[in-house]
């Protein structure tokens, strides 16, 4: 992945991010991203810099939504 598709690819997630603490009242916990200091605007990061952010987004986003998870019926679709 070439370092502007994973910038964007961060805008992304950010987005994401915002959307979801919005949406559902709550804050994820970021700790590990904060501590990064990288931000889809820090276009002056290097590529590796942004992929580290890029997964602690991630697993923030991903680890909140994993602990709200309930059950789906089988009937749902």
């Amino acid at each position: 992945m070439k370092k502007q598709e994973l910038i964007h690819l961060h805008g992304l997630l950010a987005q994401v991010r915002n959307h979801y603490e919005a949406s559902n009242a709550t804050d994820v916990d970021h700790e590990r991203y904060d501590e990064l200091g990288v931000r889809p605007t820090s276009i002056h990061k290097s590529k590796t810099e942004h992929k580290r952010a890029v997964f602690a987004l991630a697993d923030g986003i991903t680890g909140e939504m994993t602990a709200e998870e309930q059950p789906v019926s089988a009937t749902a679709d």
